[in-house]
């Protein structure tokens, strides 16, 4: 950031300048995402049962709000330089220490993002995409001075600095928005999808149905619950093994990082059409054939939508 600032009083360049003040916000943002990785990490607690790992996306929508009014800070300068431009001293040597920024960045964000995704730590993904994209910032401006320094059209110094802050303010809405998402506990398709083939891998004769399957995150920790048809004509004991047999699948399935809340339903008549057992001396209609399960029906709210489901494609 110092180094950005420095280049910027050689030169008197706004879409310099611009890149320096998107550094602020790095800066900033990364002091932020330091105090919510180590809130994150601490175990749940009597306040907090569920952990703290939601402080991570509280960390992205705030270093995602501080883009955005960095972006329009930018605008404010490259504004007026684009309408009445400047002229652009030692030109030469800003653009070699912009240069040199760029590769140390290039470096930090690809480290960050590296590590963000082996640690699944949305707030060093965000960090590191946040740098990433200061990268690509400074190689527009690069290119945009360069270019001033090969027409002598000074304009082009303000319209860089606009479009980096153009830039920028979409990338700000796009963690803003990714950061809604996993406080309002969106649904995940890929770790929903990857449940279901789990479940469907895995099936056992008594496991009738299951729907309302849900997972939401916190941190680094995953956290499942669903409905497990059972027959009803099953003990306690025998249901209870047959829950904790699902319990133990999905929490290796996310390296013991995970926690399964499995309600058992005892079925009813109107599973009998989706039940596989043969031998049931309370079957009141005969299976049929051709409904599997799938991630359509895990998610449903009540138990039998395979049937309704399956009557829905043939009509």
């Amino acid at each position: 950031m110092a180094v950005k600032f420095y280049a910027y009083r050689l030169t008197r360049s706004s879409a310099i300048l611009s890149d320096a003040l998107e550094s602020i916000i790095n800066v900033v943002a990364s002091a932020f995402a330091i105090g919510s990785i180590i809130m994150a990490a601490m175990p749940p607690d009597e306040s907090h049962p569920y952990g703290h790992g939601k402080i991570e996306f509280f960390s992205a929508g705030f270093e995602g709000a501080l883009i955005i009014v960095a972006a329009f800070g930018i605008f404010k300068i490259g504004i007026p330089r684009l309408l009445d431009p400047q002229p652009l001293p030692h030109l030469d040597a800003g653009l070699l220490i912009l240069m040199g920024t760029s590769v140390v960045n290039l470096m930090l964000g690809f480290s960050l993002v590296r590590v963000g995704r082996r640690t699944d730590s949305i707030t060093l993904v965000a960090d590191g995409r946040h740098l990433l994209t200061d990268v690509y910032t400074s190689l527009g401006v690069v290119v945009g001075l360069f270019l001033v320094k090969l027409t002598g059209w000074l304009r082009l110094d303000g319209l860089v600095a606009c479009l980096v802050g153009l830039n920028i303010l979409m990338t700000g809405f796009a963690l803003v928005r990714q950061a809604f998402h996993g406080l309002m506990d969106a649904a995940d398709p890929a770790v929903l999808k990857g449940l279901s083939e789990l479940l469907i891998r895995n099936r056992r004769k008594n496991w009738i149905d299951i729907h309302q399957l849900r997972a939401w995150k916190s941190g680094d920790y995953m956290h499942i619950d669903m409905h497990l048809v059972l027959p009803r004509y099953c003990s306690l004991e025998a249901a209870h093994s047959e829950a904790k047999t699902v319990e133990a699948l999905v929490i290796e399935h996310f390296g013991g990082r995970a926690s399964a809340l499995i309600h058992m339903d005892a079925c009813i008549e109107d599973d009998c059409p989706v039940c596989h057992s043969r031998m049931c001396g309370l079957r009141s209609e005969s299976p049929v054939e051709g409904l599997e399960w799938s991630l359509d029906t895990f998610t449903s709210q009540k138990s039998g939508e395979r049937l309704r489901l399956s009557n829905n494609r043939k009509t």
